[in-house]
């Protein structure tokens, strides 16, 4: 609570005053000041503001004109995180504050969140296109998002385009299934969009804040539809080039064999701590690169291994198991994040080589399936490593989950919490994980197994489980998973409440952040 003197309080006599003949204090408007909060000197305005959380200073800016003057001080705003409902009504709300703080503004990071968009869902002709179908005519709602999200990204990145002090600048384009089907997001862009200027004018926006950094250590860009191009790069100049901290660079947008960063231009990131690219875009060249001893040692490496590029670009020029090793020679703190979306099996087991120092990996499937085979691999290549395994499926099969254990004789999933040792999170949804397999995952990690999440509907007992009438076998799997982790648990009743559950890139997105900055 703020406090503020009073004339009243002012005025009011000193003790002993009287006896000692001073009379009354004399009050601030005797010496002919102004009194209340609107006289308290900006600085002090500002010093106050300094300890108030945002919804506590934005009430507390409309005590007078001259403490709302005070709120967008450059010193109270040097991070603004944005996440922004595509939507008409967010535009007068985003450009005002832009205005404000976009020339000033240190770190920016934004989110373009079109999940939000009033109906919500997507429209039936781009369900039917995603399906491979032929949609009917364009879906009027998927048009105004679109123009929307177009005029948002140009009122952030006018704001910022002249901003010099900025340090941090990260951009998400959450839009769902536009981010996900090239012909769709191209067939709706030439509706919305239809002689590029707009798309241009972003791009060169782009270019312009980057050619006009001083100091920008982390930039960020996923899935922005097209914002970043092959030529994005070459605007920083050397000496930002040199001192850039985190890279990170995803749009599966980018037609044909078309990377957005080459090795050539890599060679000028000599001070790179954190990168994440498509996995299809990092090259054996590109390890080669970081590998070299004029390259600082890099932290963290994440990759999106995603079905849309493998589709597009090969990998026949990703690193071999040598280019791993010499990689990790050079950078012997180097921790790896994967996620695989909807990969074959038979492709993973070309990806995973022995040398890659693998902490965090993370399946998701709408169409293939992970094998047992590949779960077996990692607990075995990455039991020195590893300490998150995500395993999701939301394949539509009348026969079932599919099970990891089938024709096996140990469950690879019990093998993984056995062999990584440091493992702290498993989530699993969409595959059969055996009620006894689960109580011996618990009790070969206990409480070092930090989170512990399977959905309800995944877990399976066997028929001598759910014949003995004198157990329940839910609450005896209940109970003993307790016991194994050393704190209550319980199956996770409904998918949506998985930590770990989201929109597949938009989770990368998240996760690779905190992984950088976890350096």
């Amino acid at each position: 609570m703020l406090l503020f003197l009073s004339q009243e309080a002012e005025a009011r006599p000193r003790p002993g005053a009287a006896a000692a003949g001073l009379g009354p204090a004399p009050s601030m408007a005797v010496c002919g000041e102004a009194v209340g909060a609107g006289s308290l000197p900006s600085e002090l305005v500002v010093h106050i503001f300094s300890f108030l959380a945002g919804p506590d200073r934005l009430r507390a800016s409309a005590a007078c004109s001259h403490w709302r003057e005070c709120l967008f001080y450059p010193a109270l705003w040097p991070r603004l995180r944005l996440s922004l409902r595509v939507s008409p009504a967010e535009r007068p709300r985003l450009d005002f504050l832009m205005r404000k703080c976009g020339w000033f503004v240190r770190e920016l990071r934004v989110q373009f969140a079109a999940d939000n968009y009033p109906g919500g869902g997507v429209c039936e002709g781009a369900a039917a296109a995603a399906e491979g179908e032929t949609p009917p005519p364009l879906c009027p709602r998927w048009l105004d998002l679109l123009r929307t999200y177009l005029e948002l990204v140009l009122s952030v990145l006018s704001s910022v385009r002249n901003n010099r002090n900025l340090q941090k600048l990260s951009l998400f384009g959450d839009i769902s299934i536009l981010q996900q089907h090239e012909s769709i997001s191209n067939t709706y862009l030439g509706k919305v969009d239809p002689d590029g200027k707009k798309i241009k004018q972003i791009q060169q926006l782009f270019e312009e804040i980057l050619g006009n950094s001083r100091q920008l250590k982390w930039l960020s860009c996923g899935f922005m539809l097209q914002i970043v191009t092959p030529t994005s790069l070459s605007s920083l100049s050397n000496p930002i080039a040199n001192t850039m901290e985190h890279l990170s660079l995803l749009d599966n947008q980018i037609p044909g064999n078309t990377t957005l960063i080459t090795a050539v231009e890599l060679e000028r990131f000599v001070n790179l701590r954190s990168l994440a690219l498509d996995f299809c875009d990092f090259t054996a060249e590109m390890a080669r690169v970081l590998a070299d001893s004029n390259h600082v040692p890099l932290h963290r490496l994440s990759l999106l291994v995603h079905k849309i590029s493998i589709m597009h670009k090969s990998l026949e020029n990703m690193p071999e198991d040598e280019n791993w090793k010499a990689l990790t020679r050079n950078s012997t703190n180097l921790r790896v994040y994967i996620m695989a979306f909807d990969i074959k099996s038979d492709d993973m087991l070309r990806i995973l080589k022995p040398s890659i120092p693998l902490e965090r990996i993370h399946f998701d499937s709408y169409i293939t399936c992970v094998s047992g085979a590949v779960v077996d691999l990692i607990s075995r290549q990455y039991d020195k490593f590893l300490t998150h395994f995500i395993l999701m499926n939301d394949v539509i099969d009348t026969s079932g989950f599919p099970d990891l254990s089938d024709n096996r004789n140990e469950d690879p999933l019990v093998l993984l919490a056995w062999r990584c040792t440091r493992l702290s999170l498993l989530a699993v949804h969409g595959y059969t994980v055996w009620a006894h397999n689960l109580i011996a995952i618990a009790r070969l990690r206990g409480s070092d197994l930090k989170v512990l999440e399977v959905t309800e509907e995944s877990i399976d007992f066997d028929q001598g489980e759910l014949a003995d009438q004198d157990v329940d076998p839910v609450h005896n799997l209940i109970e003993q998973v307790s016991l194994g982790l050393g704190r209550p648990w319980h199956a996770v009743m409904d998918i949506e409440l998985l930590s770990v559950f989201t929109e597949p890139t938009r989770h990368f997105y998240r996760e690779m952040q905190s992984f950088s900055e976890g350096i």
